[in-house]
């Protein structure tokens, strides 16, 4: 059976993830002057404007400006033409004793890990698949290489004349689940005014996307479009109001997983739209390196204040070769999901978040998360059940 799968991802200086950027170097900042630092950050870019606001409570002041300033000229804009304006008070007092004391401990239950409670309600998923190294979806893995490579061609000087806005995007033929070739690329890139539209395409498919195919090349019938709109001059925060948190499937699994709703970027890892998604992906990408499946979804859902979930479970789409209900007891067993057991796992508190707002959060082998140095533990526990 045919079928067609598509996924995108935008460069560092699409406004949306200029905002992410700038969100995640101020949790940065604040993580070291204090590791235990509570941040829910928001950022909104528009014309010549940074509006940051959200809670933040830290035991040392922030120049928020400042980082801003330095994500802007770090992307490639000029911080002169924006101003920086700042809304931000400590969080909450009620969520803070929430997630200080969590329920359990309120109620008399002494546990490992559980004093700290999630510092939030939902549902995180977690997505792993065989398909490529990376263990995520081929159209994902594919747009994020270009958009990447733009980024270095552009910071490189490699190609002259284009500036920081743009974003991919990759269709990908399938056949029974197996990717079999590339049906369209979509590339568009904030140009100078002078480019000639020849020239800026010889560019992208000469310095970009021949290196980015390599390992899985497009062919004569692959259909490529670069900046199909024709003119791409003005970008960036001037041509597009950017916010925080609106490439949710860009940091994930390019919309071919299924995700919460929560956004990940410009939250310290109480929160578990971040740790607890991380979380998940670190489970799924065990069990798929375990051989238990060829592709596995993870879902893990927690109550504000709660240090333990309220819900988990795994789903192998029937690829695996144990049952989800087995996965699921063994993970338990293996995988500690309250939040402070996860941030200690993890070593959330030392991670440099700026590196994970762009070209998703599951793309770099660098991430603890990425990491599957439990799979011994897990191959033990799932002999235990199926014994």
């Amino acid at each position: 059976m045919i079928s067609y799968k598509t996924a995108e991802s935008v460069c560092m200086g699409h406004p949306d993830k200029l905002c992410d950027l700038i969100a995640d170097n101020i949790l940065d900042a604040c993580l070291r002057k204090d590791k235990a630092s509570r941040v829910a950050c928001e950022v909104m870019a528009t014309k010549g404007k940074i509006i940051v606001a959200g809670e933040i409570t830290c035991s040392e002041k922030i120049n928020i400006r400042n980082v801003a300033k330095n994500t802007l000229s770090e992307v490639g804009y000029n911080p002169l033409k924006f101003l920086t304006y700042v809304y931000v008070h400590n969080q909450s007092t009620d969520i803070a004793t929430g997630v200080n004391t969590a329920l359990e401990a309120r109620n008399g239950i002494s546990e490992q890990y559980g004093s700290i409670g999630a510092g939030d309600q939902g549902t995180m998923y977690g997505y792993a698949t065989k398909e490529t190294k990376e263990m995520l979806p081929l159209p994902l893995v594919l747009s994020h290489r270009i958009v990447k490579r733009i980024d270095d061609c552009r910071k490189g000087k490699l190609i002259k004349g284009i500036f920081p806005d743009g974003k991919a995007q990759v269709t990908v033929e399938y056949e029974n689940d197996t990717p079999m070739r590339v049906k369209t690329i979509v590339v568009s890139v904030q140009h100078d005014k002078d480019k000639m539209q020849d020239e800026l395409k010889a560019d992208i498919l000469n310095n970009v996307l021949w290196q980015c195919f390599e390992d899985f090349p497009f062919d004569d019938k692959t259909e490529i479009l670069i900046n199909p709109s024709g003119r791409f001059v003005e970008g960036g925060p001037s041509a597009d109001t950017g916010l925080t948190g609106r490439k949710i499937m860009v940091d994930t699994y390019g919309g071919l997983a299924s995700h919460g709703g929560g956004a990940l970027c410009g939250k310290d890892p109480t929160k578990v739209d971040r740790s607890g998604a991380y979380m998940a992906r670190y489970i799924a990408k065990h069990i798929v390196w375990c051989d238990y499946a060829k592709k596995c979804e993870v879902n893990i859902s927690y109550a504000i204040g709660k240090a333990n979930p309220v819900a988990f479970s795994i789903n192998t789409f029937g690829t695996g070769t144990v049952s989800d209900e087995i996965l699921a007891l063994a993970a338990q067993d293996v995988f500690n999901l309250r939040p402070a057991a996860i941030i200690e796992k993890l070593r959330l508190r030392n991670v440099h978040y700026s590196n994970t707002a762009v070209y998703g959060h599951f793309n770099s082998f660098l991430f603890p998360w990425e990491d599957v140095n439990k799979f011994n533990e897990l191959i033990k526990a799932v002999e235990k059940y199926v014994d």
